[in-house]
Protein backbone atom coordinates (compact mmCIF):
# COMPACT_ATOMS: atom_id res chain seq x y z
CA UNK A 1 0.00 0.00 0.00
CA UNK A 2 3.06 2.18 0.72
CA UNK A 3 3.57 2.27 -3.46
CA UNK A 4 0.21 4.41 -4.56
CA UNK A 5 0.48 6.39 -0.87
CA UNK A 6 2.88 8.73 0.12
CA UNK A 7 4.30 8.77 3.46
CA UNK A 8 3.09 12.60 5.17
CA UNK A 9 5.81 13.85 7.40
CA UNK A 10 6.02 17.02 9.33
CA UNK A 11 6.81 20.12 7.88
CA UNK A 12 9.94 21.56 9.27
CA UNK A 13 8.62 25.25 11.37
CA UNK A 14 9.44 28.56 9.28
CA UNK A 15 13.11 29.44 9.72
CA UNK A 16 13.88 31.71 12.32
CA UNK A 17 15.53 34.99 11.20
CA UNK A 18 17.26 36.94 13.91
CA UNK A 19 15.99 40.18 15.47
CA UNK A 20 18.76 42.12 13.87
CA UNK A 21 17.46 42.19 10.33
CA UNK A 22 13.82 43.14 11.56
CA UNK A 23 15.24 45.62 13.53
CA UNK A 24 17.49 46.84 10.30
CA UNK A 25 14.48 47.00 8.58
CA UNK A 26 12.18 49.03 10.65
CA UNK A 27 14.97 51.51 10.81
CA UNK A 28 15.59 51.65 6.97
CA UNK A 29 11.69 52.46 7.03
CA UNK A 30 12.14 54.99 9.50
CA UNK A 31 15.24 57.20 7.73
CA UNK A 32 12.74 56.83 3.82
CA UNK A 33 9.79 58.31 5.58
CA UNK A 34 11.99 60.92 7.23
CA UNK A 35 14.08 61.79 4.22
CA UNK A 36 10.77 61.77 2.03
CA UNK A 37 8.06 62.76 4.32
CA UNK A 38 8.85 64.97 7.34
CA UNK A 39 12.11 66.78 6.53
CA UNK A 40 10.66 68.51 2.92
CA UNK A 41 7.37 68.84 5.02
CA UNK A 42 9.50 71.13 7.37
CA UNK A 43 11.75 72.87 5.11
CA UNK A 44 8.57 74.27 3.90
CA UNK A 45 6.97 75.35 7.01
CA UNK A 46 10.28 77.20 7.49
CA UNK A 47 10.08 78.96 4.76
CA UNK A 48 6.59 80.12 5.17
CA UNK A 49 7.55 81.52 8.10
CA UNK A 50 10.36 83.28 7.19
CA UNK A 51 8.01 84.77 4.28
CA UNK A 52 5.18 85.60 6.92
CA UNK A 53 8.29 87.67 9.10
CA UNK A 54 8.76 89.76 5.76
CA UNK A 55 5.79 90.90 5.10
CA UNK A 56 5.70 94.97 4.65
CA UNK A 57 3.64 97.59 4.40
CA UNK A 58 3.12 98.04 0.17
CA UNK A 59 3.97 94.32 -0.59
CA UNK A 60 1.20 92.68 -3.46
CA UNK A 61 0.15 88.78 -1.71
CA UNK A 62 -2.32 86.03 -2.69
CA UNK A 63 -3.87 84.37 0.42
CA UNK A 64 -5.03 80.94 0.19
CA UNK A 65 -8.64 81.48 -0.68
CA UNK A 66 -7.36 83.36 -3.96
CA UNK A 67 -7.32 86.88 -2.50
CA UNK A 68 -5.12 88.90 -4.31
CA UNK A 69 -4.50 92.50 -3.12
CA UNK A 70 -1.79 95.13 -1.37
CA UNK A 71 -0.96 95.21 2.36
CA UNK A 72 -2.41 98.41 3.57
CA UNK A 73 -1.81 97.62 7.54
CA UNK A 74 -0.26 94.79 9.91
CA UNK A 75 -0.77 93.53 13.06
CA UNK A 76 0.67 90.57 15.57
CA UNK A 77 -1.31 88.09 13.96
CA UNK A 78 -3.95 89.80 11.23
CA UNK A 79 -3.03 92.31 8.46
CA UNK A 80 -5.76 94.39 6.56
CA UNK A 81 -5.38 93.85 2.58
CA UNK A 82 -6.91 95.84 0.05
CA UNK A 83 -8.42 93.83 -2.62
CA UNK A 84 -10.23 96.51 -4.62
CA UNK A 85 -10.53 100.41 -4.56
CA UNK A 86 -11.60 101.50 -0.71
CA UNK A 87 -12.41 97.80 -0.09
CA UNK A 88 -10.26 95.94 2.85
CA UNK A 89 -10.80 92.78 4.04
CA UNK A 90 -8.75 91.39 7.35
CA UNK A 91 -7.02 88.32 7.23
CA UNK A 92 -4.82 86.55 8.93
CA UNK A 93 -0.76 86.76 8.53
CA UNK A 94 -0.84 82.79 8.10
CA UNK A 95 -3.30 82.87 5.27
CA UNK A 96 -1.08 84.63 3.17
CA UNK A 97 0.55 82.14 0.36
CA UNK A 98 2.65 83.74 -1.55
CA UNK A 99 4.01 87.36 -2.21
CA UNK A 100 3.72 88.31 -5.68
CA UNK A 101 5.96 90.86 -7.80
CA UNK A 102 5.87 94.75 -7.65
CA UNK A 103 3.40 95.91 -10.16
CA UNK A 104 1.11 92.80 -10.37
CA UNK A 105 -2.05 94.54 -9.03
CA UNK A 106 -2.15 97.58 -11.52
CA UNK A 107 -6.07 98.10 -10.62
CA UNK A 108 -6.36 99.76 -7.23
Amino acid sequence: MDLLISNAWAQGGPQQGSGMSSLIMFVILIAVFYFILIRPQMKQAKAHKTMVESLAKGDEVVTNGGLLGRINEIGDSFLLLEIAKDVQVKVQKHAISAVMPKGTVKTL
